[in-house]
Order: C-alpha cells, then structure tokens, then sequence
C-alpha cells in the first residue's frame, strides 16, 4: 500500500496532479481543499495518499492533511460513496464543515455540493454520525454548538446567510446564545 508521496510537483490539471519521486510519475486524485495548497509546479510536495485497487484500475487519492484522508476514509465507507463523490465532498466543505455537518444533522449544507441529492446527504449524516468527531476536538465542537445555535436565530430572524456569516465573524468567540444574537442584531442594524 502507498501511504504517503514525497516528491516534485511536475503538473497541476484539477482534480489530478502528477507527483514524481524517484523517477517515477504518480497520478494522484486530490480534493480541491488539497489542490489549492500545493505548492507551484516543480516544487517538493508531500502528499497522504490512500490507494484503491478494483476491476477497472488501481486509483490513488491524495491530501494534505491527516484529518482530510481520514474523513475520506470515512466517507467511501458509507454505502452508495465512491471515491469520486468522497472527493466532490471535500472539495465543497471543509473537514471541520463536514464534521460541523454531521454533528448537527446539516443536510442542507451537504445537498449544495455539486453530486450530493437530498438521499445521499441523508445517508451521509446517519452514517457518518459519531464517526468524524475527532476531526474535531470536543471543546471547539462545543463552543461551535453556541455560534451554529446564534447563526440560526439569525437565519430564523429572516437575514439570509452571507449577512448571518459577515456579522458572525465579527462576534467574539465565547459569547452565550442570547448575548452573540443581541450582539449580532446591534451590529446589523448599522447601515
């Protein structure tokens, strides 16, 4: 099994990268998470791979971080998942969004990527629940609970969620639910 590549980064064409080492060109799948923090062609990379051998041919997948391979590996475990659609995830959503999801049973945030219907997000959530918590530590997943719980006061209130998500940025983080809406009011109320 490949687990990690070490090597010079020869071409870039999304979702695919070309990473020799020693030699030898590895054709790598990789999220678009991971793409947009390569390096520029020619330089070293260092790349977590995951590889997977079926009928039709032997795929190898890359990532930039631990927790990117293992909400990955998460993710094909789930029945209906391909690699493809693993990869369209997290492309669209952040490890900690995808965990952020599932904890709070967010099937709207998975339904707005690209190849994700209302059953497979649904599918996701049930599946996933309880299995990508160590993508995140429990105290930030705590303290997320109260921001996700002001954010949908907000959206609740009739904002719509680039005004929610510019207000909640400015918040700071350890407020209660009832103070981060008051303050987040206050500040959208300011022309």
């Amino acid at each position: 099994m490949i687990g990690r590549l070490t090597g010079i980064l020869r071409e870039k064409a999304p979702p695919q990268v070309l990473v020799e080492v020693h030699g030898v060109g590895y054709e790598v799948d990789v999220p678009m998470s991971t793409f947009f923090n390569l390096p520029a062609t020619g330089e070293s990379c260092t790349l977590l791979t995951h590889f997977v051998v079926r009928e039709d041919g032997q795929f190898l997948y890359g990532f930039g971080t631990e927790a990117e391979r293992f909400a990955f590996r998460q993710l094909v475990k789930v029945s209906g998942v391909g690699a493809r659609t693993a990869l369209a995830v997290l492309s669209g959503l952040s490890v900690d969004d995808l965990a952020q999801a599932v904890a709070h049973q967010e099937t709207g945030r998975l339904v707005k990527v690209p190849g994700i219907g209302r059953k497979t997000a649904e599918r996701l959530l049930l599946e996933l629940k309880g299995k990508l918590a160590d993508a995140l530590p429990a105290a930030r997943l705590a303290a997320d609970s109260g921001r996700h719980d002001i954010l949908n006061g907000l959206l609740a209130l009739g904002y719509n969620e680039r005004e929610a998500a510019s207000v909640m940025k400015q918040l700071p983080p350890e407020l209660s639910v009832s103070d981060g809406i008051r303050q987040a009011l206050k500040l959208l109320a300011k022309p």
